[in-house]
């Protein structure tokens, strides 16, 4: 099914249905057949001073063959396209959001939910008490230790979806698999635990296949970006923990949703 969805994205015409206005680069809703997709032309990248210019949607596509490799489904069906309406680009299948806050959310302390974990406390413009905290949920977990490994930086909570059947997505992988640490998350709530013993085994197969190259994935970046990718995994299988947050680079994303 995975083979069928991919050929079609890669293959049928995008027909565009529109625009995703609080999206910070161009990212188009499109209809390819029946079924709806988003398209983010290269085109329409907006510039960033510590990425180098149209790489952005190949980043995507390399962070979906990296969940793909590690076999966690986290990441929608993503794909490169040639030949779309706008130009290059990549194409990724569409995936309903069902529900908001009931893995991630900002809100008065006694709010929080039992068994969360507290990511940030702050106060609000008016003083109140506010905190960050998270569901302690395996799915959000595999996100957190996938984050890691394409050195994510920009996990606003509204990355996380939830679809209708309750299936966890992780989407938005534009600024990822820089060579310098950018992980700028709002799940932190594993910080410095230890990884629990399957993930680490799925991480190690990971490094496995990556090998000193692996084209699906080596395409879409650099060469000291594929090099940094394999020291990223080799620290999180030599210390076997979840990384903490650096005093170099912000921690958390703003704004976090």
């Amino acid at each position: 099914m995975t083979e069928f969805l991919a050929e079609s994205l890669r293959t049928m015409p995008l027909e565009i249905q529109g625009r995703l206005v609080d999206a910070s680069n161009a990212t188009l809703l499109c209809l390819v057949g029946d079924e709806r997709c988003v398209y983010k032309p290269v085109a329409g990248e907006r510039p960033l001073w510590d990425f180098p210019s149209g790489t952005l949607a190949g980043r995507e596509v390399a962070s979906y063959e990296i969940d793909a490799l590690l076999g966690w489904d986290l990441v929608p069906c993503t794909v490169w396209r040639d030949d779309g309406p706008a130009g290059p680009g990549m194409a990724q299948q569409w995936r309903e959001e069902a529900s908001v806050g009931d893995l991630i959310t900002v809100s008065a302390p006694e709010d929080v939910p039992a068994g969360w974990r507290m990511v940030l406390e702050a106060r609000d413009p008016g003083g109140r008490p506010v905190c960050l905290a998270h569901a302690d949920d395996r799915n959000l977990q595999r996100i957190c230790l996938f984050d890691a490994l394409v050195n994510n930086g920009d996990r606003k909570g509204g990355h996380v979806l939830t679809d209708p059947s309750g299936h966890i997505w992780a989407v938005d992988h534009g600024v990822t698999f820089n060579t310098e640490n950018k992980l700028r998350t709002v799940i932190w709530g594993w910080a410095g635990d230890a990884i629990p013993d399957d993930l680490l085994d799925d991480v190690v197969r990971l490094r496995s296949t990556l090998g000193q190259e692996c084209t699906r994935v080596d395409r879409w970046l650099e060469p000291e970006e594929s090099e940094a990718l394999r020291s990223r995994a080799d620290v999180l299988i030599s210390t076997r923990r979840f990384p903490i947050p650096s005093e170099d680079w912000p921690a958390i994303p703003w704004p976090v949703f």
